[in-house]
């Protein structure tokens, strides 16, 4: 399992990034993919889950109608929109399969003015 994490950056309150996550070493199409971050100094949490097929999601409620997770199994690649960005988002956002114990890297979201 190789995941790689992109898209992060710095952002104002207010505003919108996209994070990217491509996938290989696995069928891409047949597991859950889900996103996690970790702001300093706090546990890792999660953020976002979408099933195989792309027809089932699920959100925390700190994201909920903000961040909408998505996936292109055609790109074995997993994507968080994240609109209304506020600092409290700051955070490394990794993404994970699920039922793996491989993490990417992670990419860094920084909300500041």
């Amino acid at each position: 399992v190789q995941l790689v994490e992109s898209g992060g950056g710095l952002v104002q309150p207010g505003g919108s990034l996209r994070l990217s996550c491509a996938a290989s070493g696995f069928t891409f199409s047949s597991y859950t993919m889900t996103w996690y971050r970790q702001a300093p100094g706090k546990e890792r949490e999660f953020v976002a889950y979408i099933s195989g097929s792309g027809d089932s999601t699920n959100y925390a409620d700190s994201v909920k109608g903000r961040f909408t997770i998505s996936r292109d199994n055609a790109k074995n690649t997993v994507y968080l929109q994240m609109n209304s960005l506020k600092p409290e988002d700051t955070a490394v956002y990794y993404c994970k399969r699920l039922g793996s114990l491989s993490w990417g890297q992670g990419t860094q979201v920084t909300v500041s003015s």
